[in-house]
């Protein structure tokens, strides 16, 4: 059976809900096991993949929200959780879909996360499954 860890920061809670909704429904589909970790932010992700590696999963997705503030601590966040995760993915040849959102606003954010809109979870579930697929036919 394919065990698969999500991994998501829950700074918004609506937002994610609706990505783990679609998620969850992608992987109970196909009959994965997995589990649920829940850190603060999307620059906690790449870690907590990492302390991850060796407790026995086949597959990663992980999962969040960036809105675009007042700042430029958004660039930041997008490029530095999205650098983390995917030197893990090259370093240690992760199957890993990404549905860390990186939006201008709550409704753009919304849009991508429902299920019966664009389903960025669901999406994020499908394409770790498929590299799995890809991974163990190498």
């Amino acid at each position: 059976m394919t065990k698969v860890l999500v991994v998501e920061a829950r700074y918004y809670n609506h937002i994610n809900d609706f990505l783990l909704e679609g998620i969850k429904a992608e992987l109970d589909a196909v009959g994965a096991e997995f589990d649920v970790l829940t850190v603060p932010g999307a620059l906690e992700i790449p870690s907590a993949v990492s302390f991850s590696l060796n407790k026995g999963y086949d597959a990663f997705v992980v999962a969040g929200c960036i809105i675009r503030g007042e700042t430029s601590h958004y660039d930041i966040v997008c490029n530095e959780s999205a650098r983390g995760v995917y030197d893990l993915v090259l370093a240690y040849d992760l199957p890993l879909g990404n549905a860390i959102l990186t939006v201008e606003n709550e409704a753009q954010a919304l849009a991508r996360a429902k299920t019966d809109q664009k389903n960025k979870g669901g999406e994020a579930a499908k394409a770790a499954l498929r590299m799995l697929e890809i991974k163990n036919a190498a």
